[in-house]
Parts: C-alpha cells; sequence; structure tokens
C-alpha cells in the first residue's frame, strides 16, 4: 500500500505535463529509508519529438524553463541547446510541486535507445544501470535495457580481480559512468558510489540477478560461500567473452586504441586481446573518455538551458555536497 501510494505520488506530477512515452523516476527517492521531502525528485522523460513537447510544455509550464531560452528562440532553441551543445537531454531544474522540488530531462525516444544499446554517449545508459522507477514505458525500454546491464556487468568484471564480493561487483557497475566524469573532481560527493549501492544494495541485487545467473551457467561466474562470495574465470578466453558483450562502438574504439591489426574481423568487429589487463586498460581508458566528453557537453548545455541563477544554485548544492564528503 506504502509502495502504491508513493507510485501515484510520484506518477501525479505527469499530469501537468504533455503526454510521454517513457518515464522513471531516479536518485535518492528510491532510497528505502529516505522520507526526506525536501531532496529533489529526479525524472527522465523520453518523448518521440522534443521540439513538439516543448513547445506543448512551454504553453503549460513556461516557469518551468529559463526565461532567455523562451524569448529568445523556444522550443526550437531548447531542442538545438540539448542536442548540439549537449548530449540530448534537456533538464528543467529546481521546478516546484506540490511543495516539491523536482528536476526533470527530456530525451528523443531515438537517442535514448541508441545510447543505451550503443553506449555512443554513456549518459542515460549509465544511469539506467542503475536502480530507476519506472512509472510509463510504451515502448518496453525495460526489456532493450537489458542488453545494457548484460554489458555493464561483462565491464565491470573486467576491471575486478579473481575473488569479490557482490557490493563490490555492483559498485564497480556504478562506478562506469563516473570514470573521467570532470564533475566528480570538484562538484560531486567522493562518497557518491558508495552511498548509492549501500543504500540500494537489495534493488541492485533484485536487477542484476538473472544477469550474475547467466554469467554463472556459462561459467565465467560461480558464487562462493566464503566472505568474498563470487569467483570469477580470469582466463584469456572469459576476457575475450567478456569483451564480446560490450556494445559495438566500445569495442570498435578499443581496436583502434590496440592498433588495426588486432581486429580479427571489421565485420564482426571481434577485438583480439593479449591478455585481460590489457583489455581492462583499453576499455577503461574509451570510457573514461566517452564520460568526460559527455560530462563537460551535458554541463556546458545544462547551464544555459537553466539560467546563470538556477545553474549557480545546482552547482553551489553540489560542491557543498563534495567538500562536506572531504572534510
Amino acid at each position: 500500500m506504502e509502495t502504491s501510494r508513493r507510485d501515484d505520488e510520484l506518477a501525479s506530477f505527469l499530469t501537468v505535463l504533455p503526454p510521454v512515452d517513457f518515464c522513471c523516476v531516479y536518485g535518492s527517492t528510491l532510497h528505502p529509508n529516505n522520507q526526506d521531502k525536501s531532496k529533489m525528485v529526479d525524472y527522465i522523460l523520453g518523448v518521440s519529438d522534443p521540439m513538439q513537447w516543448h513547445s506543448q510544455n512551454l504553453k503549460m509550464n513556461s516557469d518551468h524553463y529559463a526565461s532567455w531560452m523562451v524569448h529568445l528562440g523556444g522550443a526550437r532553441l531548447i531542442t538545438e541547446v540539448a542536442d548540439k551543445v549537449g548530449v540530448g537531454v534537456h533538464f528543467n531544474p529546481f521546478v516546484n510541486w506540490n511543495d516539491r522540488k523536482l528536476k526533470y530531462g527530456v530525451v528523443r525516444m531515438n537517442d535514448l535507445v541508441q545510447d543505451i544499446l550503443d553506449w555512443n554517449r554513456f549518459y542515460l545508459s549509465g544511469r539506467l544501470q542503475k536502480p530507476v522507477h519506472l512509472l510509463v514505458d510504451n515502448l518496453d525500454i525495460e526489456d532493450v535495457n537489458s542488453v545494457n546491464k548484460r554489458a555493464a556487468v561483462s565491464a565491470a568484471l573486467l576491471l575486478l580481480p579473481s575473488k569479490f564480493t557482490e557490493e563490490d561487483l555492483y559498485a564497480k557497475i556504478c562506478s562506469l559512468s563516473y570514470m573521467g566524469d570532470l564533475r566528480m573532481l570538484f562538484a560531486e560527493d567522493t562518497n557518491k558510489v558508495n552511498k548509492i549501492v549501500k543504500g540500494q544494495f537489495d534493488l541492485f541485487q533484485s536487477m542484476y540477478k538473472p544477469f550474475l545467473e547467466d554469467c554463472e551457467t556459462k561459467h565465467l561466474l560461480r558464487f562462493s560461500s566464503a566472505e568474498t562470495n563470487l569467483v570469477q574465470d580470469s582466463s584469456l578466453s572469459a576476457s575475450r567473452s567478456l569483451v564480446s558483450s560490450l556494445p559495438a562502438s566500445v569495442r570498435s574504439q578499443m581496436g583502434k586504441l590496440l592498433g588495426e591489426k588486432k581486429i580479427m574481423s571489421r565485420v564482426s568487429g571481434e577485438v583480439c586481446i593479449a591478455s585481460r589487463e590489457e583489455a581492462a586498460n583499453c576499455m577503461e581508458k574509451v570510457m573514461k573518455r566517452r564520460v568526460m566528453v559527455s560530462s563537460a557537453r551535458q554541463a556546458v548545455s545544462g547551464f544555459l538551458a537553466a539560467g546563470a541563477i538556477n545553474a549557480t544554485m545546482y552547482l553551489s548544492q553540489k560542491m557543498r555536497k563534495a567538500w562536506n564528503s572531504r572534510s
């Protein structure tokens, strides 16, 4: 009953927006023990045509947007800044509704699916590797996201030692989208990954159980009764199997870093690796570069989209949390 009441409360915000094809809530709202109504509630909204959606929403909720964008270009400018400056997502932060502060990001459905499947921007795909709460899923993104979660497990296993705990695994999955993120240098809590995993451990477990069972079936992973309760096959063949589960764009970039001679097949995109360490280091370089570029682009886009006052407020809050975590 409590869950149903929470779902109704979260979904009620959608009644004041134009229709969406996808909606999920993420962040601290999902922490089981979170009763703090002052914390911002974060939404991701997927729509077929962002420009049309923003045009409708401007008529309904113009106060959600930075005034300069509304006056200078409206929906067209909002969409162009998201697409050409950022990574395809426009965020409206500090929205006041029903005595809550909300933030919502709007993304084109095609861009969302592309990022989930190929990690081409590794922005929302990274977000969807962590627990989210679905409110609308007209196009079965939950099923599409299974490809993303399987790839996340493979990437995390490549970066982990032969023995580790379940918490280590989820922390490594969670950290993938923060590798290279410029915000981690000055505007994010240094303990963010551990806090996310500890606060939502049960959600991570239910989210990744089928994929760990699949790895066990393929003899890539086995559960142990020891304190370090997971043991993986660290052989070269197992490592190659993990690499083959990574998105095509990541494998392609790895091939370029390793040298063209290491591309075994241009058709399949299979990467020939000499060692597990080589594969892990190469993949980490690719992901750090991808996250760094996306985080920088989105930071600039977010500053423009939110307006100077809101952007400064948001950044100061983030920096305060970051400095508190360092003290």
